[in-house]
């Protein structure tokens, strides 16, 4: 702020000051002309000791309530109301008796002591008032757990405390002071309060003056406000070290199961390829069409790891596109199930009516998580075993059940084979990466759906797919 612009803000306080004086000496003269009014008529019947009293009751009515320089104002013009209209002779200063004079002294004296000690009695009661609610406040405001004192909230604190109208917590660094936090209006260069809140910090609010501020409880709530910001930091901190921890540990795992999962085609690639190219092996037709065979299937898997990595991307990136329309779920059920592949002796149980109303999903995103699935199913099961789908129409959502008779999932490992790089058999080489269940997931929260695994009766999990049909 210019300097021009803060000697307009301190001399509108000063206006603002002025003025709030003038309406009390308004009012106390007022009362004063009344008084005088009423009691004028009946002075023969006053003692100048009564008239007296009751203007000292005045002037300890205006101390009370009209502050310290109004009564000491009042109390001198209630000496000269007091001398020109009750004291003998009439509408003149002139005293002629000695008790009139002592009278008029003694009064002088008292109005004045009882305005100051008056006004002492008002601001002791509006400190200890003061010092009660801020007692009250810091203690609220410690016994927060520090992790869990939000810096804007003690600012508000700070803020209702004093009948602020904005608080801010204020940084210094090479380029001058900046605001961290604020509630309310922004404070001025100049602001009302203002306390140290330790190295770099200073705590700041600004609205109506303030008469001698209890700087120590300020330097007590900018201390919590400092706290409170420390503990904001460490806290981001501290997620930001769980967040690269996670990654760490995510590429760990996507090194380790690429690694294999890479190198497994590769090699049954390569070692096809080469005895092809062979020129001094004679190989029959038979085994031509198995080594080609061999390379078909491992380009497959490294298509089907490489579609994988990158779908889980998206989704870590928040960056997956769905395009929800009207589908059938039994046509996406046999799309799925014409890419996925049935290991001989394996039965698929299919009981889904084709008069189920449609389900507003992406076919695309949908047709990957029901094959991924049945893929799942499939590999749990035993042999000789069906697997089964099942679907059914409930208010707003129709269901697909996967159902397996494997060995099942525990019930505290369910949320854990959702997770990248996660399988409940980890210690084998042939599952692959583990990001079917983690992918299937994925793709049906963003689709608005729901994936829950239950046990099946009799032994084996079911994956249960719940998925809206209305938009």
């Amino acid at each position: 702020m210019k300097g021009s612009d803060l000697l307009r803000d301190g001399a509108g306080r000063r206006r603002r000051g002025a003025a709030r004086l003038l309406v009390r000496a308004g009012g106390a003269a007022t009362g004063l002309a009344a008084l005088t009014a009423v009691l004028v008529p009946a002075r023969s019947s006053l003692s100048l000791a009564g008239v007296v009293l009751i203007y000292l009751t005045a002037v300890v009515i205006v101390a009370a309530t009209g502050g310290l320089p109004v009564a000491l104002a009042t109390a001198v013009a209630s000496t000269g109301l007091v001398n020109f209209f009750f004291v003998p002779s009439f509408h003149t200063l002139v005293v002629d008796s000695r008790d009139a004079l002592i009278t008029l002294v003694v009064y002088v004296v008292v109005a004045a002591t009882v305005s100051v000690a008056v006004d002492l009695a008002a601001r002791h009661r509006a400190a200890a008032a003061r010092s009660g609610v801020e007692a009250a406040l810091l203690a609220r405001i410690t016994e927060t757990p520090l992790e869990e004192r939000p810096l804007k909230a003690v600012l508000e604190h700070v803020r209702d405390t004093f009948g602020m109208t904005g608080a801010a917590l204020l940084e210094r660094d090479a380029d001058g002071e900046r605001p961290v936090a604020v509630v309310g209006d922004l404070p001025s260069a100049a602001p009302a309060l203002s306390a140290s809140a330790g190295e770099h910090l200073r705590l700041v609010a600004d609205g109506p003056a303030v008469f001698a501020p209890d700087q120590r409880f300020l330097t007590l709530l900018a201390t919590a406000a400092a706290r409170a910001l420390q503990a904001e930091r460490l806290a981001a901190e501290a997620a930001r070290t769980r967040e690269l921890t996670e990654i760490d540990k995510l590429r760990a795992a996507l090194l380790a199961a690429v690694g294999h999962d890479l190198r497994t085609p590769l090699a049954g690639i390569k070692a096809s390829v080469s005895a092809l190219r062979e020129p001094d092996l004679e190989l029959t037709e038979a085994q031509q069409t198995e080594l080609l065979a061999t390379v078909d299937a491992s380009t497959d898997k490294m298509s089907d790891l490489v579609e994988n990595l990158l779908a889980l991307s998206r989704l870590r990136a928040g960056a997956l596109s769905v395009h929800p329309r009207a589908t059938t779920l039994d046509e996406t059920v046999a799309a799925a199930l014409l890419h996925t592949e049935v290991p001989p002796g394996r039965i698929l149980d299919l009981d889904i009516p084709d008069d189920l109303p449609p389900v507003w999903t992406d076919p695309g995103l949908l047709e990957r998580v029901i094959a991924n699935l049945v893929s799942n199913a499939l590999q749990a099961g035993p042999p000789g075993m069906p697997v089964h789908l099942h679907a059914r129409q409930e208010p707003h959502t129709l269901s697909l059940q996967i159902i397996d008779h494997g060995p099942g999932i525990p019930a505290d490992q369910r949320e854990r084979v959702f997770a990248p790089f996660q399988r409940l058999d980890d210690h084998t080489v042939h599952q692959g990466l583990g990001l079917g269940l983690a992918i299937a997931r994925g793709f049906t929260e963003a689709m608005n759906g729901t994936l829950v695994p239950t046990d099946t009766p009799g032994g084996g999990l079911t994956m249960t797919l719940t998925l809206p049909t209305t938009p």
